[in-house]
């Protein structure tokens, strides 16, 4: 069954993609719990790394050791500023955020992830956008379309949908998170994370280029995020060594999840997306996190949805299917093109052959002669 293989081969990213979404979800929302309970977010954005580092750096040692390319000071450099970029400053503003903010406002502002990662890669021109040409208008269009839609989840709210599995539970016990919160102050730290977030997209998706052994960089990039996160954490918490101990508890639960499903699964996979289909289609789901955010705690924490919530998530999901349709768009023309450059090679090769054999058979003559 050609065909079968063929679905299950160009759906492997969208699967991926959107269980990327899931991991991220359950990330905040264990973070948010920890941070609740006293977590210092410099340990956390260490440990984590650390976590991540010590889970993949033997499957990276084992199954890139014939593929990885030699280091080279430029590819170095690329990897320190990526463990800088991601692991160090929007780690820690974006969970500085979160301690200020609702998970579910974190995840919100987190979707102007998209807008931005698209905007850097026109710019670094990591991905093709041609005005005139359909393809492009729908990408541009789903990118405001899912931010829209995600601005409708946050500023609307309308009447409360009753779920069978909600209607028991009184709305004054639906937030589990304190009320003294700074929801100003924690989206401007979430909104300045996610610009280094994009970068970290953008320049991950560069370095894969020189370096494509997508593990290694893994290891590399939590390794080096580990190593600069415990300068800053020194610095900034000089003299508090309690925020080093680890127990088992949230905290804990909070480093070990974060670290292997957020940053090593979360880096390894988004990397391997991004050479097929570049930085721009990993952040493009980025708005499911929310809505699978408000479906999950509609479950877990019984939280009720209202008709913002539904209506922002159908537009997001009306969005992604703009962008996914402008990139397949894009596949099949890069793809045509290519083989039209293919055939127009071949046409120039059959034409110089006969001329070589002419000119051949025009040699063979004149030494018969002489």
């Amino acid at each position: 069954m050609p065909w079968l293989l063929k679905f299950v081969k160009e759906g492997k990213p969208y699967l991926a993609v959107t269980l990327l979404q899931f991991g991220y979800a359950g990330s905040a929302i264990i973070a948010k719990s920890a941070l609740n309970h006293g977590m210092s977010h410099f340990t956390f954005a260490v440990y984590r790394n650390v976590f991540a580092t010590i889970v993949f750096a033997p499957f990276a040692l084992l199954l890139e050791r014939k593929i990885r390319p030699k280091m080279t000071i430029s590819i170095f450099l690329k990897i320190m500023l990526l463990g800088l970029v991601e692991p160090v400053i929007d780690q820690n503003l974006y969970y500085t955020g979160l301690r200020y903010t609702t998970a579910t406002s974190a995840t919100a502002m987190c979707n102007v992830l998209p807008a931005l990662t698209f905007l850097l890669a026109w710019i670094l021109r990591l991905e093709r956008v041609n005005i005139k040409r359909l393809a492009s208008q729908a990408k541009i269009i789903g990118t405001a379309v899912t931010l829209g839609g995600a601005m409708i989840m946050t500023l609307i709210g309308g009447p409360t949908i009753g779920l069978p599995w909600t209607r028991h539970i009184p709305s004054s016990t639906t937030s589990a998170y304190p009320t003294d919160l700074q929801p100003i102050k924690g989206a401007l730290f979430i909104a300045a994370g996610c610009i280094c977030w994009a970068c970290f997209y953008n320049l991950q998706a560069i370095t894969l280029k020189t370096y494509p052994a997508a593990l290694s960089l893994t290891c590399l990039i939590c390794s080096a995020g580990a190593l600069q996160g415990t300068v800053v954490t020194l610095v900034a918490e000089r003299g508090n060594t309690s925020i080093w101990v680890i127990q088992w508890d949230t905290k804990f639960l909070s480093y070990v999840y974060s670290g292997v499903v957020t940053s090593g699964v979360g880096y390894y996979v988004s990397g391997l997306i991004m050479k097929e289909k570049g930085p721009v289609f990993v952040t493009a789901f980025n708005p499911l996190n929310m809505v699978i955010v408000a479906i999950l705690g509609s479950f877990i924490l019984s939280e009720e949805l209202n008709l913002g919530r539904v209506l922002g998530g159908a537009i997001i999901v009306i969005g992604l299917y703009l962008v996914i349709w402008g990139k397949s768009k894009d596949q099949q023309s890069s793809k045509s093109i290519s083989s039209e450059e293919a055939d127009q090679s071949e046409s120039v090769d059959k034409k110089e052959t006969p001329a070589t054999s002419k000119s051949s058979d025009q040699a063979k003559a004149g030494d018969e002669a002489v």
